[in-house]
């Protein structure tokens, strides 16, 4: 083989290699449509109350070959808050809790992906009510991707315990009228792009 038939084998090599290497990311886009998160909080220290929050968009890079390598993005809409109770979701989206007017959206930044004893933990930046926190989410999937509806979709689960007072949340409501630990957990079902 002469060098020039060898340099244009190299380059060819080369090239499949690094379409193999950007194979292994996949970019993905979160369907607001089906995905959703739930919370709860204690109510005087006698009873739990839930909510959604819903209106979810967002990005995932995914990485195929280590799930560790891959962020996400979240946004949601806090205009979205619902209680079941009219009174009360009037009172969260005023300025004593998720402050709509002022904070339309509560986001989430991954920063890091890990496996802690098998399970798979995402930390990442938290900002609500205009406070960015660091938080760490127990991260269940993703699932193994099916194809419907001509795309390739996907989902995942992410859940943790959030201190409001970490985020100035909510402050005036002091234990026991509220909990000070708020139980998150937000569905999400991606589409591959």
């Amino acid at each position: 083989m002469n060098f020039r038939k060898f340099s244009v084998v190299t380059a060819v090599a080369a090239a499949m290699m690094c379409v193999g290497a950007s194979a292994q990311t996949s970019t993905w886009t979160i369907d607001p449509a089906h995905s959703s998160s739930q919370f709860e909080i204690r109510h005087m220290g006698v009873s739990n109350v839930h909510g959604s929050i819903t209106g979810i968009k967002g990005a995932v890079k995914l990485d195929e070959k280590d799930i560790t390598k891959s962020s996400v993005e979240v946004t949601l809409d806090t205009a979205t808050v619902d209680t079941a109770n009219a009174t009360r979701d009037k009172d969260l989206k005023s300025e004593n809790f998720f402050n709509v007017e002022k904070n339309p959206t509560m986001t989430f930044k991954s920063t890091a992906i890990t496996r802690v004893n098998g399970k798979l933990k995402m930390t990442g930046d938290l900002t609500l009510n205009g406070v960015t926190k660091p938080v760490t989410l127990d991260l269940e999937g993703p699932s193994t991707p099916v194809t419907a509806r001509g795309k390739t979709i996907s989902g995942f689960t992410a859940s943790g315990v959030l201190k409001r007072s970490d985020f100035n949340f909510g402050t005036k409501d002091l234990p026991p009228a509220l909990g000070d630990q708020v139980k998150l957990v937000i569905d999400v079902e991606i589409d591959k792009q």
